[in-house]
């Protein structure tokens, strides 16, 4: 199994870079890959702040990505989860904090806004604010 870093998926992603594209998609094609949530959560900032991507394209873009045969999400019901969650509008790193935050367990935040919307995501833990 091969972790991909943030550059390998980005590439792959976005053909700006055509060797590397080339490479990337040889690389993704033959299967084995694993990709990590930290990973998507970078490739999700690098292509809405440098590639000027909206969410909706973004959330697209994974869920192809990661319905390749041999293309492995770590955790893939939780990122799932927070690719919906995405879908719906929330922020991706907020999404992702809450898709995995321990079953049955509660989520703490400061963020007011974040709250109110987690509150009535489906499936999404008990939100507090301390």
């Amino acid at each position: 199994m091969i972790s991909l870093d943030t550059n390998v998926v980005v590439r792959f992603l976005v053909n700006d870079a055509p060797q590397q594209n080339r490479r990337a998609r040889k690389l993704i094609d033959a299967g084995n890959v694993r990709i990590s949530p930290t990973v998507l959560l970078e490739a999700e900032w690098v292509l809405r702040a440098l590639y000027g991507q909206a969410p909706d394209g973004i959330q697209e873009s994974f869920r192809s990505l990661l319905g390749l045969p041999g293309v492995l999400a770590e955790e893939p019901q939780r990122v799932a989860r927070a690719l919906a969650w995405y879908g719906t509008g929330l922020d991706f790193a907020d999404a992702l904090h809450l898709a995995f935050a321990p079953s049955g367990g509660s989520f703490a935040t400061f963020d007011a806004k974040l709250a109110r919307r987690a509150r009535k995501l489906d499936g999404a833990p008990r939100v507090l604010a301390p």
